[in-house]
């Protein structure tokens, strides 16, 4: 018994050694926090990768970014290939539809802010006695309007065309048209803008482009449910267009505030109508081989007569006029200026580091209508930059008319402001 209790008084508090100025406890504390940080410096164990055979999504963007990591590395020419190499159902988008309210969608599609007017030092003064900003005189215009109402009256006066077979008129008096003013015009301003005499000019090139813009669900089949990249094909064929071997220079800064938006469509693109077709992605700026001429100056596109504005206004949708003009704009130059990023090296996951200009010439024949474009981004839907406040920028004008009508052997109605307005884009040159 006493030994027992011998044994229990014996006990000795540690409530002292639980200290906090105890120096055994404050060594053990420091000791630790320099092992804890010795380790986030320098992990012990690799970081833990899903499969690359898993049917799992984190699987699935491990091989996409091991697939991305590779090509950046890879030439313009081996990119291209690997991005377009399976053909995936996608939307085709027409440069030229019957689609109302189609310029709201195509900036959708192609994240495009649309600017009435014209860049700065494209703006024209109307005034006959006053010089162009490029130093074009008031002589040159005459002769260059002389040239031009020479080609206008020998398709429309002189060579006496009779009626045309339906859907035919645009091709019989339109097409040679402007097919002589344009060599003409370039001919004539090769000695003011040096540019042009090492340009080439290509009639009725093949322009294609192929993108990835959004997500969308697979809605039935063996894969339904699953999440899928919503694909966009653009094939365009222009009447003519001029490349160069330097690059036009940019309307304005690659990084500029634009106030403009861009519109948000949430609807599904086959609600335009866009319809999905499934055959090769391509991706072309219109020459077929190695060209030094790789830049796009001017494009010139023809109103085909099933668009033309009086077949419009007897349909009673006149207001649609602008907007089919507009949405050619934007998908024509987008697909120039995009082709033309990507064979420099550029795509969604490296976005351009330059922007990329070029212009639009739309006509019927009679009314004018001028677009510029500028592509700041091509990354509208990347895993590298999600967050993309970069946006395509295109300016355009109303449609102007040339004249009024051909009679007697004489132009009606002649307005200089329209050839003053195309002998300035044609005078557009690179950076010096």
């Amino acid at each position: 018994m006493g030994q027992g209790n011998m044994a229990a008084c014996s006990r000795v508090p540690l409530q002292r050694l639980l200290s906090a100025r105890s120096p055994r406890l404050t060594c053990s504390r420091h000791v630790q926090a320099e092992t804890a940080a010795a380790a986030a410096a320098a992990p012990v164990y690799p970081p833990v990768l899903p499969s690359r055979t898993a049917k799992s999504k984190s699987a699935k963007r491990r091989v996409l970014l091991e697939f991305y990591g590779q090509l950046k590395e890879a030439e313009p020419r081996e990119k291209i290939r690997a991005l377009t190499r399976i053909p995936h159902m996608k939307y085709v988008v027409y440069p030229q539809t019957f689609a109302l309210g189609a310029d709201r969608w195509y900036q959708h599609f192609t994240k495009t802010a649309y600017l009435p007017g014209l860049p700065e030092r494209l703006a024209v003064n109307a005034d006959p006695g006053q010089e162009l900003k490029s130093g074009v005189d008031d002589s040159t215009l005459s002769e260059l309007s002389s040239a031009v109402r020479s080609a206008l009256l020998q398709e429309n006066w002189y060579m006496e065309k009779g009626r045309t077979f339906i859907h035919k008129q645009q091709k019989k008096f339109t097409l040679p048209f402007i097919t002589n003013i344009v060599s003409a015009l370039v001919n004539s301003l090769a000695s003011k803008n040096p540019v042009l005499s090492l340009s080439s000019l290509d009639f009725d090139p093949q322009v294609n482009f192929y993108w990835v813009n959004g997500e969308r669900t697979i809605p039935r089949g063996h894969r339904r449910g699953r999440v899928e990249p919503q694909r966009f094909q653009i094939d365009d064929q222009p009447h003519s267009q001029i490349r160069i071997p330097q690059q036009l220079a940019e309307f304005v800064p690659l990084d500029s505030q634009i106030s403009a938006e861009v519109p948000v469509i949430h609807l599904a693109p086959d609600r335009l109508p866009v319809f999905r077709r499934q055959y090769d992605n391509n991706v072309y700026t219109g020459a077929k081989l190695e060209d030094p001429c790789c830049y796009g100056h001017t494009q010139f596109h023809i109103v085909p007569d099933k668009f033309r504005r009086d077949k419009l206004n007897n349909k009673n949708v006149a207001d649609h006029t602008e907007v089919f003009l507009r949405a050619n704009a934007i998908a024509s130059l987008f697909a120039w200026t995009g082709a033309q990023a990507m064979y420099q090296g550029f795509w969604s996951e490296q976005d351009v580091s330059r922007p990329f200009a070029s212009q639009a010439v739309i006509t019927d024949g009679q009314y004018f209508s001028f677009f510029c474009y500028q592509l700041n981004t091509l990354a509208l839907s990347s895993f590298s930059t999600p967050d993309n406040l970069r946006k395509n920028l295109c300016w355009g004008t109303e449609s102007l008319r040339l004249y009024e009508k051909v009679s007697d052997g004489d132009v009606v109605g002649w307005d200089d402001r329209v050839l003053r307005l195309l002998v300035q884009f044609l005078l557009n040159k690179p950076h010096n």
